[in-house]
């Protein structure tokens, strides 16, 4: 039997029981026990909360403790600093990685008044809405999917941005207005990523969710959490990162900004898939030789 820990939100329920019907499909006995973190009791916006680990410390405790033998994490929210005792030991393919802008009155980004409220809970999308469109109100947003949904139904913003994946996973494609290419706004280390934690000397889960693992994927997020972790900034840093395979190569787009959306630093690199990490961090000390570490300072 594998007990799969498993916060009570939308959007965690849909993951967890999608990892059990697949665990389930290869045979394996699964049984969700519910647990609640820190980021779905607290209020308030995420940095305020202390951000890294919000939705993961409380999972991770579990496995320490062996309350519990998987947590599945949107990766996006999982510290890329190590555990003692864990292991990130699969990520199965992965959901569109972009960003996505909704709204019932406009139909992109680009059609947005001067002055028009945008609502967001990260960093990361405030300072490149910033950067982009200097012009807009950018105000805090939590909940869950259906919360944000509803906050927006309810004319409290112009329009609100998402992730598509979580959209897509909850049957809520209809309610993505327009989906923001990498080069408008470059997406979360992790993003659409799911990341199945173990203890590191539970060879039976180990082995049972290495079944669900594309290699490919783990490489991309890989370098991404590399490139990530080399920054220091953690995860609601205005930090973003992407890497893809193609032909044979990682290629990483990285991006660094400063709070204010005024500032920011860009830069790709590509190399072997067996340097995933390596190419990360590297482009990490890259960018800071650019001046990228004033941003992040700042």
């Amino acid at each position: 039997m594998i007990r799969l820990g498993t916060r009570t939100s939308q959007l965690a329920m849909w993951q967890a029981n999608w990892a059990a019907t697949r665990l389930q499909e290869f045979g394996f006995d699964v049984q969700l026990v519910p647990i609640s973190t820190d980021g779905d009791v607290l209020m308030g916006s995420l940095r305020e909360l202390g951000g890294d680990g919000l939705f993961t410390k409380r999972l991770q405790l579990g496995l320490q403790n062996n309350e519990i033998d998987l947590a599945v994490h949107s990766l996006k929210d999982l510290p890329t600093d190590p555990v003692d005792g864990l292991a990130l030991s699969a990520v199965p393919q992965r959901e569109d990685v972009r960003d996505a802008f909704v709204s019932n009155q406009f139909r992109s980004l680009a059609e947005l008044p001067d002055g028009a409220k945008v609502g967001t809970g990260s960093l990361r999308r405030a300072a490149q809405l910033k950067w982009l469109r200097p012009d807009l109100q950018i105000l805090d947003l939590r909940g869950n999917v259906d919360t944000r949904l509803r906050k927006l139904d309810q004319q409290d913003y112009d329009a609100i941005i998402l992730a598509c994946a979580g959209l897509k996973r909850l049957q809520m494609s209809d309610r993505i207005t327009q989906a923001l290419e990498l080069d408008q706004m470059l997406s979360a280390v992790g993003q659409g990523a799911l990341g199945l934690e173990t203890r590191a000397d539970d060879t039976q889960t180990i082995e049972a969710v290495s079944k669900l693992n594309n290699p490919e994927i783990m490489a991309c997020v890989t370098a991404e959490r590399a490139f990530l972790n080399q920054t220091r900034a953690g995860c609601t840093a205005p930090v973003a990162g992407h890497a893809v395979i193609s032909n044979e190569q990682i290629h990483f787009k990285g991006l660094i900004l400063n709070e204010t959306g005024t500032k920011r630093c860009y830069k790709e690199a590509a190399g072997p898939i067996l340097e995933a990490e390596t190419i990360g961090r590297q482009l990490v000390q890259q960018m800071f030789e650019e001046g990228a570490r004033a941003l992040l300072q700042a």
